[in-house]
């Protein structure tokens, strides 16, 4: 295939294009609806949101957090705050980058 550069030209769109792109537009809109914003509820006080709210308030990423914490892969800090089963060591390594501490209490019955 011979490789020809192709230049691209503005000209003003007819009143007939516009009119056909504004239909299409509007159908594209109809079938996949723009998202509301809603914003997330507050999480309870446990440990993937204290951990989450600690991130936000720092304004890190994921990957910044990993990389803070020593850690190699940012899916940790993302299973950390979905509440899935981590490391220990990890989760340590994520509360202690953010200034906070893990220590195990007691459950009363």
């Amino acid at each position: 295939m011979d490789s020809k550069e192709l230049t691209h030209v503005n000209r003003r769109l007819t009143d007939e294009e516009r009119a056909r792109h504004a239909k299409i537009r509007e159908a594209a809109i109809q079938d996949f609806p723009p998202k509301v914003h809603v914003q997330q509820p507050p999480s309870p006080s446990s440990i993937p949101a204290r951990i989450r709210e600690a991130r936000e308030a720092r304004r890190l990423t994921w990957y910044a957090l990993a990389e803070l914490a020593g850690l190699s892969d940012q899916a940790a800090i993302r299973d950390i705050e979905q509440g899935k089963d981590v490391k220990v060591s990890d989760l340590q390594r994520v509360a202690a980058a953010l200034g906070l501490q893990l220590e195990l209490v007691e459950q009363v019955a």
